[in-house]
């Protein structure tokens, strides 16, 4: 496992290829995954869009975590009281092409041992997440719950196929 950066964790296979990243609740490095605002005009759009919030406050407290072509984004805000952020929807543009659908786990309570693997079964490492950290989940993954009444939520791409076995390769 990789520490690269505050707060956030690479797990990679031995060729290098990241398999998981994993997000700890004390994160507070917001600097180090700034929204990439460089032009006029999408300065004016942050105006617009949102208040409460200057274009240097929101490299301080917004984190872009993942990387653009990812099909799951990861962006952690830590905003002031009375920040808004305008009604809005997102569009569909371009859906990334990728060989597995990513997945996202987010420890509420309790804690939750994963395993993490590459989509051949290849074994990476274990993480343990505790209340408020999550991992993105690239590939292949074993899931243990270590306390009573742990309580998860669990994210990943859609659509969900119809059963169970056409979800996904056990190895």
């Amino acid at each position: 496992m990789e520490k690269s950066r505050d707060s956030v964790e690479y797990i990679k296979s031995e060729s290098g290829r990241v398999l998981a990243m994993v997000i700890r609740d004390d994160f507070n490095d917001y600097e180090k995954f700034p929204p990439f605002l460089k032009s006029g005009s999408e300065k004016e759009h942050l105006a617009k869009a949102y208040s409460g919030q200057d274009f240097e406050s929101e490299r301080k407290t917004k984190a872009h975590v993942t990387s653009d072509e990812l099909p799951l984004q990861i962006v952690l805000l830590n905003r002031s009281p009375g920040s808004i952020v305008h009604p809005h929807y997102h569009l569909v543009t371009e859906r990334p092409k990728n060989d597995t659908r990513h997945q996202i786990m987010f420890c509420r309570r309790g804690s939750i041992k994963i395993g993490v693997y590459s989509k051949e079964g290849d074994y990476a490492g274990d993480t343990i997440l505790s209340p408020g950290d999550l991992i993105l989940m690239y590939e292949g993954h074993s899931i243990e719950f270590l306390e009573e009444n742990t309580k998860a939520i669990e994210i990943k791409e859609g659509p969900f196929p119809e059963t169970d076995e056409a979800d996904k390769v056990d190895f």
